[in-house]
């Protein structure tokens, strides 16, 4: 089995299930929270979304499956925000559980729908209900998407998709600066072909690389496009205890690295003897 855009792929590998849960599962709710600076969670409690908050409107990072959109939306109201002040959405990478909903969203807000260019030809097959995938602006590795005094960098990290973008920006907090990074996923999900990869020849190419931009992103709070990947659950429940903002985990993230690439090059060496 090549490698391909179907989603369930993902739900397996990011949780560990023997089958893909049913969609309600990954609309499981979760309060949503402020992170950090202007960072905020809008997202499920398997899914990472992030209100990124401006005098001039806001971005959303994520729309997840279609269905989703509603919660979200509730999310960032629950929070003391308007949804249809979202001005731009972005995406971490071309799976249905991130950018199925970017049609609903744009439907609600008007907002500008902006994906990398390697993820394009994905995303223009994911039509929930018919409706045409919007793509407002084509981002390339290192362009900056700017709104209201807030700068975010969208970088190319394929693997996982050939579009695979990681987001980074810088927010303040109590007169400090942090680095952000939203990571989009750098796992290798079940039926990923490695070798011999007829529809993605560099995919092994491309983890590998994609694991030296990751190691050199300076990073103090680490996001992701799953809550798992960072450690959701924990972080959310330390909060207001008094203590130092959790999700400040410079160490977490090169943890996460770590096992993801230990991962990696296991799978690598598995289909290399396999081919043999």
């Amino acid at each position: 089995m090549r490698y391909v855009g179907n989603f369930s792929w993902l739900l397996i590998a990011a949780f560990g299930l023997g089958q893909a849960p049913a969609q309600t599962d990954w609309n499981k709710p979760f309060p949503p929270h402020k992170v950090i600076g202007n960072v905020y969670f809008v997202g499920t409690e398997a899914l990472g979304s992030f209100l990124i908050t401006t005098p001039e409107g806001h971005v959303l990072i994520n729309s997840d499956f279609e269905t989703t959109v509603p919660q979200i939306r509730a999310s960032v109201e629950k929070l003391g925000f308007r949804f249809t002040d979202i001005k731009i959405l972005l995406g971490s990478h071309a799976h249905g559980d991130h950018m199925e909903g970017d049609a609903l969203v744009k439907e609600f807000t008007a907002a500008k729908v902006m994906a990398m260019e390697q993820d394009v030809p994905a995303l223009m097959k994911m039509k929930p209900g018919n409706k045409p995938h919007p793509i407002d602006r084509v981002l390339k590795d290192g362009d900056t998407v700017k709104l209201g005094g807030t700068t975010l960098v969208a970088h190319l990290t394929p693997g996982h998709t050939k579009g695979c973008t990681t987001w980074t920006l810088k927010t303040e907090e109590n007169g400090k600066s942090y680095n952000v990074v939203i990571l989009g996923s750098i796992g290798v999900n079940p039926g990923y072909v490695l070798v011999g990869n007829q529809d993605y020849p560099r995919i092994a190419d491309d983890y590998v690389r994609s694991f030296k931009i990751l190691r050199a992103l300076p990073c103090d709070v680490f996001l992701a496009s799953h809550g798992s990947f960072y450690g959701l659950d924990d972080k959310y429940a330390m909060l207001g205890k008094g203590g130092p903002n959790p999700f400040i985990d410079p160490q977490g993230y090169q943890a996460h690295l770590d096992r993801k690439e230990k991962e990696f090059n296991a799978k690598l060496e598995e289909q290399k003897a396999a081919k043999r």
